[in-house]
């Protein structure tokens, strides 16, 4: 089992310098990873101030040597494939391949969609984010790519580097309902966040990747922890990333004292 911090920049976690110290911090301290929010608006009873997750992570790179390290999540309803395949791969690089990229449909609270004009609809959202990963991986191969789909167009384009990672920068899924084509979805990649469900219903998201991979061989499940969660009881069935989650409004006091203590499988900590 390892262990993330995983923490909303706001307020004064927006500070980039912050969180590099959290994370060199949290590095000394044994903990095996540090991924950040990705959202641009968040409610009026939030803290103001966001940072971008992804310059963030860039200097957070910097400043470790062994934390794994990624954005959870991004949606790439907003973004566009071609950038987000250029900026992992300089990242994966930075980072000396410690990327994990975790991918989803976003959410349309409090207007983080419609205020921009975004599209809502998760079904269309869904849709877009099945052609933006195949587009993704098919840029990061080094070979030319021809790709003409309802969303997204590369025309005989061949991006170079390639990633660190093979076959790929890990890709993770975020997984927030019962339907089935989430989890299917996470399950052609490489690893699966539900987020939200008991453990009866966490253990019915692993059964349906067990049957469309056949095991979880080679397969990350990570879940959210904090207090009531059962961690053990997580892992016994198939969890193997912890990740410690933080409100808005936690303070980098908040986060350094949580994290000096060291990971450990006890949900009690907090």
């Amino acid at each position: 089992m390892q262990h993330a911090l995983f923490l909303p920049p706001y307020g004064e976690l927006a500070d980039p310098r912050a969180l590099m110290d959290l994370a060199s911090g949290a590095e000394a301290a044994g903990w095996d990873g540090i991924f950040l929010w990705d959202h641009v608006l968040r409610a009026a009873t939030e803290p103001p101030e966001v940072a971008d997750p992804w310059i963030a992570l860039a200097a957070i790179a910097t400043a470790t040597t062994s934390l794994r390290l990624g954005p959870m999540i991004t949606p790439l309803a907003r973004r566009r494939p071609q950038k987000v395949a250029r900026e992992a791969v300089t990242l994966d690089h930075l980072s000396g391949g410690r990327l994990t990229l975790g991918l989803g449909l976003g959410v349309a609270s409090y207007g983080e969609l419609s205020r921009f004009g975004e599209i809502t609809d998760p079904s269309e959202r869904g849709d877009i984010l099945d052609e933006g990963a195949a587009l993704l991986d098919a840029l990061w191969s080094g070979e030319e790519v021809h790709h003409d789909g309802a969303h997204f167009r590369a025309d005989g384009v061949r991006y170079l580097p390639r990633p660190v990672q093979r076959p790929r920068v890990p890709l993770w899924f975020a997984v927030t309902t019962n339907a089935t084509r989430p989890v299917r979805r996470a399950a052609r990649y490489d690893g699966v966040f539900p987020i939200g469900f008991d453990l009866d219903g966490f253990a019915r998201v692993l059964d349906l990747v067990r049957t469309e991979r056949g095991s979880l061989d080679g397969f990350d499940v990570a879940i959210v922890a904090g207090p009531g969660v059962d961690v053990a009881a997580h892992v016994a069935r198939g969890a193997t990333w912890a990740m410690w989650q933080f409100r808005p409004g936690a303070t980098v006091g908040d986060v350094a004292a949580f994290l000096a203590g060291g990971p450990r499988d006890d949900a009690r900590r907090r």
